[in-house]
């Protein structure tokens, strides 16, 4: 179904069988990395979302899920008011226009109250019920690491890599993958950033884009949010913040960790993760024609080489990632 037989779907499903008229036109709010689309409506002065989700691409009963566990734990998710699976759609709450990264470009001085409470609403998130998720596992996170030599290091950079290059890289996953796999687990969001966080006036932030959640590793979704793709956050802020959250992570998970380990699992979630987005960027921009993900690969490479460097076991992998850049960039 094209995108026109879409948007008539959703007048039908609006008007004829919810009987919701809308003030005004339906307008486009946002796509994302995803088949899905959101489209911004105003019924009787109220502002509503429309999720579109087309069902040969997307699921959204995992949507539905992880919502229902989410607000058991007083997470600050959209209200699902009416729901179609069959079809892929939602009526949901309007959190509105403001995302974290667009206050946080306007007004760097609102990063301290904005962080804290992102804190605060992500110890809620990982004291919620996670069992019946998904268990982001070694599997999982091998297969998400894969994704950088398949599409950042060929497809981006153009780089074919030789047996001893492969050898190496995969080495640098292993190591990753288990300290990654080894920290205790919680709810975990997976993309807990500045572009899924929306400033709202009451019980802020508003919590999107939550419907991938697993049982992963503790420090994952703090490094999702202190070392974001998206914008950069001093080194000092991080660290602090870091130490911050560990405190409330030893209380969570009822057991003392030292500032040590706790910067160790951060690091190496942070490894894993910008590996894995590296793969993602490149993909979007080069199988999805999504190439504005391009500009965000210089500070995703960055964090990556940030989390690496502390790390004698891993500095032959950061070796390595520097040779394939300099090979790419010549290229």
């Amino acid at each position: 179904m094209n995108q026109s037989d879409r948007d008539a779907l959703i007048e039908y499903w609006l008007q004829e069988e919810l009987g919701l008229i809308p003030d005004q036109p339906i307008e486009t709010a946002a796509a994302d990395a995803s088949f899905r689309r959101y489209l911004r409506v105003k019924i009787g002065g109220q502002p509503y979302m429309i999720m579109d989700a087309p069902p040969e691409h997307e699921d959204i009963r995992s949507f539905i899920h992880v919502a229902k566990l989410l607000e058991a734990g007083q997470v600050h998710v959209p209200r699902i008011h009416y729901y179609d699976i069959e079809r892929g759609l939602m009526l949901l709450e309007d959190f509105g226009t403001r995302h974290f990264l667009a206050t946080l470009q306007e007004d760097p001085t609102q990063a301290q109250g904005l962080y804290e409470d992102a804190l605060i609403m992500l110890s809620r998130i990982q004291r919620c019920d996670s069992t019946s998720l998904a268990v982001y596992d070694r599997d999982m996170a091998m297969r998400e690491m894969r994704l950088f030599d398949q599409w950042y290091l060929r497809r981006h950079l153009a780089i074919t890599l030789s047996e001893q290059e492969t050898k190496q890289l995969l080495h640098g996953y292993d190591l990753i993958a288990t300290t990654f796999v080894a920290q205790p687990k919680v709810f975990v969001h997976r993309d807990y950033h500045s572009r899924n966080l929306m400033h709202v006036p009451d019980r802020n932030p508003g919590v999107l884009d939550f419907q991938d959640a697993v049982h992963g590793p503790v420090t994952y979704d703090l490094v999702s949010l202190l070392r974001d793709s998206y914008i950069e956050l001093p080194d000092s802020h991080v660290e602090a913040w870091r130490e911050q959250y560990r405190h409330i992570c030893s209380e969570i998970l009822s057991v003392a960790i030292t500032p040590e380990q706790f910067k160790r699992w951060f690091d190496y979630s942070a490894a894993q993760r910008h590996l894995k987005v590296l793969g993602i960027f490149a993909r979007l921009a080069y199988r999805d024609q999504k190439r504005a993900y391009l500009q965000d690969i210089p500070l995703t490479l960055r964090n990556l080489q940030r989390a690496i460097a502390p790390w004698d076991e891993l500095r032959p992998l950061l070796e390595l990632i520097e040779s394939l850049e300099s090979r790419g960039l010549a290229a």
